[in-house]
């Protein structure tokens, strides 16, 4: 760009210097794009064409004139050369027209549509003094997305430009437009909750008993730490980085700063004045902005406090239910007798300490832990024998990580690296299997960091033909807050329950079960229940790449003795722990303890005694795994995918048949809604829908076979609405977290966002998809046969593994919609120059 002005002013406008130069107007982020008009000894005031309204781009409807009139204004004495007025840059191309007269619209006349002349510039005229010129600037979209154009106006003495932009919108997309403008929610304290009204847990029929075989003690923090904290200063062990001495002491100062920043935003997301509804009896409903995003981060079981009127003290409340951004709530007979739907509350949310104490009791307990298993670092050689598989099927890594996990006699722990659709999770059950058949006193635990991923290794455990488990003997174990609905009708019979509430049978119950089954933080009940360490043979931890170190901790620490064999199954290159505190996550806890092993000398250099790397991917069609195995994995994956899609590949939906990933460029429009902060873009939504549309009509999919990837939850909710008014219920839209693990025929991503500004705040926040190089690899291994980007190629082509990506479409002809960025338009074309020049050598 050139800027062009006088003295001070040189900064408050500029021309754009040639087309190439433009390539993308960002809406409110370029200096080019404000309000510049002459300077104040200019002659001439211009207004500005389609303005924003609430700092939105009017809309448009496609096959529609839209026209927005200019004037220009002689503000002097004298009259006024105007050399040229003319559209120097739009998008789409030619999409913009301008006219002195208005365009006609039904109920012009004949002589006036006759009359009537429209073109790329105007001719060049005088302003006689004190004169206003009025001209009018027209857009007929073609199709969904922002519409842009700049338009200058030379003069005698200057260059003046203005900048105009059209949100072109469809039926769908215009159903989604926001009702209420965004308004973001001033941040507060909660009120003082030194004395309450107490409420009985629901889901305890009687008292809990006064002590338990090993409780968990309180851990406050201590006085110093948060004084520490609060003048932006580190606690010291963190200064010196994690130690064999340190151990403790360094992850219960992540712990801390993890804390102390859940328990700041939990005080910042109180509610004032603000109704509840009777839902049932005993229920109270109360909306929640934000809930769906986690913000604030609730679950069943967690307590809320609420103030009416002149209530001296709040009273307590129980979550009975979540749904959405919607709390039911049960509190104390006396609120419940005299609330009426149109009382006003003071609403304050409290920080449910349980599962970060069970974090610092497995940080202390991990104190006496083996170095072996927290700091390997000898090597001793395994042996392995082959063994007769009861899995068909399993490649020859996978038999090899089954054979060494048989060898196993405790530390170090051995790991399962398992890409993207590699069967980690069949191996780690063959592997389960075979020491439950051949081995009668091994007692098995096996965590996963989702209950979706616990209930899907209980699923493969049982529906193994050659071995059948015997139903007393393998126990589903889940967390009292889990809703009981939750779990599938027919895993219900490996679980403990009472009135529908899930529980923790016994421990003279729990010795009988040679394989038990939970997450990471519900494994911590068994110790409260009395198991010690020894009692389990073996721990298998899958997913242990999204566990934090403390998270793995809490089985390891408390059930391992020096035999006891210890499994990691995951892929640190997919999604990591999921840490609030941006503190905590940079100075060690964001990093799993299998991101840790494959630090050291023994998982680094993939020993095959300490490691087996899974590379055979029956998930993905071959070019859909060529670039994350490039990327992510020294290009050793194979692509072993049978070719028996429920997709045949067409140039009616793709611009190369024989190219499974399309690149659908889409300039929309951030938005929020409300007082919530997530955001939705209504055109990607739009052509989410009409993609989905199209996959089920003309190609006969499956609503199953079809997932929608995007990383705001304001999104998610556009999306799902816009399918259910469709009666389209059986695709499957959501974030990358709800995706990891799982696959589709057909993934489709959204990207949402459209603006520079944005994109700049999210790698700040480390929000959405170009913050984090993981979820892009998870998000593009989802699909089998088809994956589908609709997004801004302006924007996204900022981040390093989108860029490839966009790239890849390009190489490949696989790529419409939107004019992409110049220079990577100039990139490609030397790119294929180059390789056409080496082709011809060949």
């Amino acid at each position: 760009m050139e800027s062009r002005g006088k003295g001070s002013y040189t900064d408050e406008y500029s021309v754009i210097g040639s087309r190439e130069d433009v390539g993308f107007l960002d809406l409110g982020n370029d200096l080019s794009l404000c309000d510049y008009g002459a300077e104040d000894d200019e002659p001439v005031i211009i207004s500005t064409p389609f303005p924003l309204v609430n700092d939105r781009p009017q809309s448009a409807f496609i096959d529609k004139v839209s026209t927005s009139q200019i004037t220009i204004r002689n503000k002097t004495n004298v009259a006024v050369d105007i050399w040229a007025i003319r559209i120097y840059y739009s998008s789409p191309k030619d999409s913009f027209k301008l006219s002195i007269m208005e365009p006609p619209s039904t109920f012009s006349d004949e002589s006036y549509v006759r009359a009537y002349r429209e073109g790329d510039s105007l001719e060049d005229r005088v302003l006689s003094p004190k004169q206003t010129l009025r001209l009018w600037l027209s857009c007929k979209p073609k199709e969904l997305g922002m519409h842009q154009a700049l338009v200058h106006f030379d003069t005698t003495e200057c260059r003046i430009e203005r900048a105009a932009f059209l949100l072109a919108e469809d039926n769908v997309a215009q159903s989604l437009s926001s009702s209420r403008p965004y308004s973001r929610n001033p941040r507060r304290k909660n009120f003082s909750i030194n004395d309450f009204v107490p409420m009985v847990h629901p889901s305890r029929s009687k008292p809990a008993p006064a002590s338990k075989k090993a409780p968990l003690p309180e851990y406050p923090i201590p006085k110093r730490i948060r004084e520490l904290v609060a003048d932006k200063k580190i606690p010291w062990p963190l200064d010196e980085g994690l130690t064999v001495e340190n151990y403790s002491a360094y992850f219960s100062s992540l712990l801390i700063l993890e804390e102390l920043h859940l328990e700041e935003e939990m005080g910042f997301h109180g509610l004032d004045c603000v109704c509840m509804k009777e839902k049932g009896p005993d229920l109270l409903s109360l909306h929640v902005p934000g809930l769906s995003d986690r913000k604030p981060s609730l679950g069943q079981g967690d307590t809320v406090f609420v103030k009416h009127g002149t209530d001296r003290v709040p009273y307590q409340g129980i979550i009975f239910r979540i749904k959405n951004e919607e709390l039911l709530l049960k509190f104390a007979k006396d609120v419940h007798r005299r609330h009426i739907d149109s009382n006003l509350y003071n609403i304050c949310f409290s920080y449910n300490r349980v599962n970060m104490r069970r974090l610092y009791q497995a940080i202390e307990a991990a104190e006496t832990l083996e170095n072996g298993f927290l700091f390997p670092s000898t090597s001793n050689a395994r042996k392995s024998s082959p063994f007769p598989p009861l899995t068909s099927g399993l490649n020859e890594e996978q038999k090899l990580s089954i054979q060494k996990i048989l060898s196993l006699e405790g530390a170090p722990p051995y790991v399962i690296f398992g890409p993207p659709g590699t069967g980690k999770t069949a191996t780690m059950a063959e592997a389960v299997l075979q020491l439950y058949k051949t081995r009668n006193r091994c007692r098995i635990l096996i965590c996963a960091a989702s209950n979706s991923a616990a209930d899907h290794i209980l699923e493969k455990l049982v529906a193994n033909d050659a071995e059948e488990v015997n139903n007393g003997e393998i126990f589903r174990l889940n967390a009292t807050s889990r809703p009981f609905e939750d779990l599938l009708p027919d895993h219900r019979r490996f679980c403990y329950y009472f009135e529908s509430i899930f529980k923790c049978p016994p421990r003279q119950a729990l010795m009988q079960y040679r394989i038990i089954i939970s997450t990471y933080a519900s494994c911590a009940s068994l110790r409260a229940e009395g198991l010690e360490r020894g009692h389990f043979s073996h721990i298998f931890l899958d997913e242990a790449g999204q566990a934090s170190e403390p998270e793995c901790m809490i089985p390891m620490a408390n059930f391992c003795q020096k035999e006891t064999v210890v499994v990691l199954a995951g892929d640190p290159k997919q999604l990591g722990p999921v840490v609030h505190s941006k503190d905590a996550a940079t100075l060690g806890l964001g990093k799993s303890f299998l991101e840790r092993l494959f630090e050291m000398e023994l998982y680094r250099n993939e020993n095959n005694d300490f490691i087996t790397k899974l590379v055979r991917n029956y998930r993905c069609h071959p070019a859909i795994l060529d670039l994350p195995s490039k990327l992510f994995y020294s290009g050793d994956l194979l692509a072993c995918k049978e070719n028996s899609s429920a997709l045949s590949a067409s140039d009616d939906l793709l611009p190369n048949s024989e190219f499974p990933i399309l690149f659908d460029g889409v300039m929309g429009c951030d938005e929020r809604e409300g007082n919530n902060p997530s955001w939705f873009n209504r055109i990607e939504a739009s052509k989410v829908m009409e993609l989905i549309r199209r996959l089920i009509e003309e190609f006969d999919l499956s609503e199953s076979d079809i997932g929608v990837i995007t990383p705001y939850q304001q999104q998610v909710v556009k999306i799902r609405k816009v399918l259910e008014n469709r009666d389209i219920n059986g695709v499957k839209v959501g974030s990358v977290e709800q995706f990891q693990g799982q696959e589709k025929e057909v993934i489709i991503v959204s990207t949402v966002r459209s603006m520079m500004r944005h994109e700049k705040l999210d790698r700040m926040h480390s929000l959405g998809f170009l913050s984090d190089w993981r979820r892009f690899n998870v998000a593009i291994t989802r699909a089998r046969s088809l994956l589908v980007i609709i997004g801004n190629p302006h924007v996204v082509c900022k981040d390093p593994s989108w860029d490839k990506l966009l790239k890849y479409c390009l190489e490949n002809n696989s790529y419409q919609g939107c004019p992409l960025p110049e220079w990577q338009k100039h990139s490609n074309e030397e790119e294929v120059s180059e390789a056409e020049g080496a082709s011809a050598k060949e």
